[in-house]
């Protein structure tokens, strides 16, 4: 099958690196327009995208994988398709487990995640699986989420919460910890928006799903919670996939 071809425009590289060392702030989803403007079969955005974007919600996106994708693409396509400005949460270091080079990659991936969020005005999170010695930086960053909401009239926020690439490239369950951190941002008053992001027939697709509130049940314990409730936010994501991609969830009614 025939793939698009993932690639950010030539003419557009040296502003963005100019823009980074100066610290200079830009818009992410003209960025993002002008990508995917290039691309080549076009995007296909299925769901009701244009009627979005008026009201504070967190839009959940599947950590689509596979060799020669890259996650950037995740955020650039949802991005172009969205009617808003989006409020990413993205990691501050690649991990590449298991590679000879990640001594160098992984303060060099800090140094420009680091700086492309400043650019953007994105939050950085540390890399999952949660590593004990990140529990304060982790803290930090939840903060910093929490007042962008607070100081934002609309808030929109980004966030994948499988927090990686998933090597069998189907939707796996997110870390512990993101079912609290969604259901602070539900009890903000933000809905939920799921995003199924695939290939299919030679195309990215962005599928936006119907927005809806998180359902919390007093009865479980905290561990119990986190968990239901992430599984809750990726059986939303898994109707909006191919059967193939959906992995161990069932679509959540209504999807």
């Amino acid at each position: 099958m025939d793939l698009p071809s993932y690639r950010i425009p030539v003419q557009i590289i040296p502003g963005l690196i100019m823009d980074g060392l100066l610290g200079r702030r830009r818009s992410f989803r003209q960025l993002a327009l002008e990508c995917i403007r290039h691309m080549d079969p076009p995007l296909v955005v299925l769901g009701q995208a244009k009627n979005l974007g008026s009201s504070p919600c967190v839009l959940t996106v599947n950590h689509y994988h596979r060799q020669g994708f890259h996650a950037e693409w995740l955020a650039l396509a949802v991005s172009a398709a969205f009617p808003a400005e989006i409020h990413w949460i993205i990691t501050n270091e690649l991990t590449v487990p298991g590679k000879w080079y990640g001594f160098l990659g992984r303060p060099l991936s800090r140094s420009i995640l680091n700086r492309a969020a400043g650019m953007f005005g994105f939050t950085t999170m540390p890399p999952m699986p949660p590593r004990e010695k990140e529990v304060y930086t982790r803290a930090a960053s939840v903060r910093a989420v929490l007042s962008y909401v607070h100081q934002s009239r609309t808030p929109i926020i980004g966030l994948a919460p499988e927090g990686g690439d998933n090597p069998r490239q189907t939707l796996t369950h997110p870390p512990a910890g993101i079912g609290r951190f969604s259901i602070l941002l539900g009890d903000l008053g933000l809905e939920f928006i799921p995003v199924g992001v695939y290939e299919e027939h030679g195309s990215l697709c962005v599928h936006f799903g119907d927005a809806f509130k998180i359902a919390k049940d007093s009865r479980k314990d905290q561990a119990e919670i986190d968990g239901s409730t992430a599984r809750q936010i990726m059986e939303h994501i898994a109707g909006l996939v191919p059967q193939s991609l959906r992995g161990n969830f069932m679509p959540a009614s209504g999807n």
